[in-house]
């Protein structure tokens, strides 16, 4: 027979529960604001990117393609120095402005696969509402993702011109030329960069699955130059240069080409870029509305996520 203190509902036969001191403290320093967290999301954003701080083999990609982008110009900057007198060279071998759009496979590469690492991951696996619950704005998350894949891309764009700048010093090189020419060179290289990031990071952030978002954007961004080229060749051979310049709007290396043209005076990579004030000023809002337009429609996509 039971005693009175078995019963279902007694529970001094039960064990005490125990609360364990294991030490820890709460956090006691400051807390910090909005501008603090953008900018360490910004310095882990660009660091990810190259794949600085995560597992090696996040890192082989990124550093190929920035040694692939550097060797060519190591290349022709040797050929520079060594070769200058015996070949009669007063210039660079391939100018600032051209070089990107010899190397845009490299570059597109590198945009689609850093961009769905920045933009889509956050989206699949929902770290977004983790952010969104710090003391930032979504505008801000937004900004600072795409200041992250626009530095990344332009250190990549920018390094192999600054190799090249470098060799042009040592080869005497006229300075103040080559100075000038380089300046022109990292502007493009910027805008490149936000154009190339703008429109990578929008396709990436219009689905959460990764491989379909980086073949979107070499879709976007290779397809494009394939055909713009070959509708500006073909507008060349038959005497419609203007057909060609308009069409050099539709595709970021023609058209950010086309911008150092005008504004620079720099060589020629394409086969009809802008030749009137008129043209070279649509060129110029062409890359504007590119970059603010990639702003405004992730602001637009980013206003539907849930925090």
């Amino acid at each position: 027979m039971s005693s009175p203190s078995d019963a279902p509902g007694d529970t001094r036969s039960r064990p005490a529960g125990v609360i364990h001191d294991l030490g820890y403290r709460p956090y006691g320093g400051p807390r910090l604001g909005e501008g603090p967290v953008a900018w360490s999301l910004f310095v882990t954003g660009l660091r990810h990117t190259y794949g600085l701080g995560r597992s090696g083999r996040s890192k082989v990609l990124p550093m190929l393609l920035l040694g692939l982008m550097l060797l060519p110009a190591l290349i022709l900057v040797g050929v520079l120095v060594q070769a200058r007198n015996l070949l009669g060279l007063d210039d660079q071998i391939v100018a600032y402005s051209t070089y990107p759009l010899t190397t845009q496979l490299l570059i597109s590469v590198f945009v689609a696969a850093q961009a769905p690492a920045l933009i889509s991951r956050d989206l699949r696996f929902r770290t977004i509402t983790l952010y969104l619950a710090r003391p930032m704005r979504r505008a801000v998350y937004v900004l600072v993702r795409l200041a992250s894949l626009t530095v990344a891309t332009f250190v990549l764009v920018a390094s192999p011109l600054l190799l090249m700048y470098v060799g042009g010093v040592l080869a005497d090189l006229p300075l103040v030329r080559e100075t000038g020419r380089f300046l022109g060179g990292l502007v493009g290289a910027a805008l490149l960069a936000a154009c190339l990031a703008g429109l990578a990071a929008l396709v990436s952030a219009l689905t959460i699955r990764r491989g379909l978002a980086v073949t979107a954007v070499i879709v976007v961004l290779l397809v494009s130059y394939t055909v713009v080229s070959t509708i500006q060749g073909i507008a060349l051979d038959s005497g419609h240069e203007t057909v060609g310049e308009v069409a050099g709007l539709f595709s970021p290396y023609t058209l950010v080409n086309g911008v150092q043209v005008f504004l620079f005076d720099s060589p020629e990579a394409t086969p009809t870029p802008p030749t009137t004030d008129p043209m070279g000023v649509v060129y110029v809002v062409a890359c504007l509305v590119i970059v603010l337009g990639s702003i405004g429609g992730l602001l637009a996509r980013y206003r539907r996520v849930s925090p």
